[in-house]
């Protein structure tokens, strides 16, 4: 036999052992309890997902989504409920031993702006409207794997805190989760599971990002009468000319985007300031370094050339902020924490998909904590958009399956 036939066939024999050790948490008859009850009660999940729904979460504003997720953590037994100075709502349910301490998470927050119409509709078996997947869905099915673990009256062995975190989307920059390791629960969380989305998919690579606020200022002036100062718009299309034409690897996959651009006062004065939003995102460290420094010298690049170009004695000048970065992070396959949600896949008949993302799971995942991200079930569509959609069609299966995933970490006593 060829070494890789050896090696091969060691890997796969004990990513088996380790899968079959966790399937026997499905034959528990308190789970099966469990999984029976949160099939049950689903169409009540969808009513929780779609009153989440209707509870506006802005980015930076999620007061209104937290203080209800304060009350039904409180209603459901969680024990040391409380909103973090981030804006977390954080309930713990404690395990008889130390063996663990899982932190079960979905987001509070969505992509749209304040004034935007969240009513959800429904249409057969089809709901629709702003954030009921992405991350209405999540939300819910933390809530019911809370209430499916008392209806069966599960005794885990480590401890599990049920986390409705703030500052996922956009430029959050992932600040909730953030506070939860480097303040709130520092040093206490062994492994995160966060519930993201729809589908039954898994999340074991973090995708980084790196973005950016670049501002070209000038001095201004009339278009006829200042005519031959440089202008920071012109810098600005300048900038976005270069990173339009930007070369990047597929593999692996690397990405940038011009996101926003604002600038100017009237269509006859040249304008004092103009600014971009930037993000860039790669699988890999070192590929989105390259990028990040092409960036940089696209920007000082066309600052150069501007001022140049127009040869005036009142120069541009530019300032490049980061305003956020999301770290790169992975877990193998044969990590114990992925082979929990392999075996959770197993037990319900679930084919296992894996894939990339940019989630709440990038932070522990960089500091080398077990962390995955996995969808809430049922089917997503047109995410971040006003119609956004979510069918129901064996949607149950996702909150089943964070249930056993959960289990098979914490341990049933």
């Amino acid at each position: 036999m060829s070494k890789i036939l050896f090696f091969t066939f060691i890997l796969m024999s004990a990513l088996t052992t380790i899968a079959v050790a966790q399937s026997s948490t499905a034959s528990n008859p308190q789970v099966r309890r469990a999984l029976d009850y949160i099939k049950t009660i689903e169409p009540e999940t969808i009513n929780e997902q779609i009153k989440t729904c209707e509870i506006p979460a802005p980015p930076f504003k999620e007061e209104k989504r937290a203080a209800y997720y304060q009350q039904r953590f409180i209603e459901l037994g969680l024990k040391n409920v409380r909103i973090d100075k981030e804006g977390n709502v954080i309930g713990e349910r404690p395990g008889e031993s130390s063996a663990a301490t899982l932190v079960l998470a979905a987001h509070l927050d969505t992509v749209f702006p304040e004034d935007t119409d969240v009513k959800v509709t429904r249409e057969g078996n089809v709901l629709k409207g702003p954030g009921i997947g992405d991350d209405c869905r999540g939300l819910a099915v933390i809530l019911t794997v809370a209430r499916a673990l008392n209806e069966a009256k599960i005794t885990t062995k480590g401890t599990i805190i049920f986390v409705a975190n703030v500052g996922e989307e956009g430029l959050g920059d992932l600040r909730g989760v953030k506070y939860l390791f480097n303040t709130e629960l520092k040093g206490r969380i062994t492994h995160f599971i966060s519930v993201d989305g729809t589908g039954t998919r898994t999340i074991n690579t973090g995708v980084g990002s790196n973005r950016y606020r670049v501002t070209f200022k000038g001095p201004g002036g009339h278009s006829y009468g200042a005519f031959g100062l440089p202008s920071p718009i012109h810098a600005l299309g300048r900038a976005i000319e270069k990173i339009s034409r930007f070369e990047v690897p597929k593999t692996p996959k690397t990405t940038f985007n011009v996101g926003r651009i604002e600038g100017g006062t009237s269509v006859n004065s040249v304008a004092h300031t103009a600014w971009m939003e930037v993000d860039m995102r790669s699988e890999s460290g070192a590929a989105l370094a390259k990028l990040d420094a092409q960036f940089q010298q696209a920007i000082q690049d066309s600052l150069k050339e501007e001022n140049e170009f127009w040869k005036h004695e009142k120069k541009l000048t530019v300032d490049v902020n980061l305003v956020g970065k999301r770290p790169v992070g992975e877990q193998t396959g044969e990590a114990p924490i992925v082979q929990a949600a392999v075996a959770a896949d197993a037990a319900l008949g679930l084919k296992s998909q894996f894939g990339a993302g940019s989630t709440d799971s990038n932070i522990p995942m960089s500091l080398n904590i077990p962390a995955i991200t996995i969808g809430g079930g049922g089917i997503g569509r047109n995410a971040h958009a006003l119609d956004e959609s979510f069918e129901i069609t064996n949607s149950h299966l996702g909150t089943q399956r964070a249930l056993l995933i959960t289990l098979n970490i914490v341990g049933v006593k």
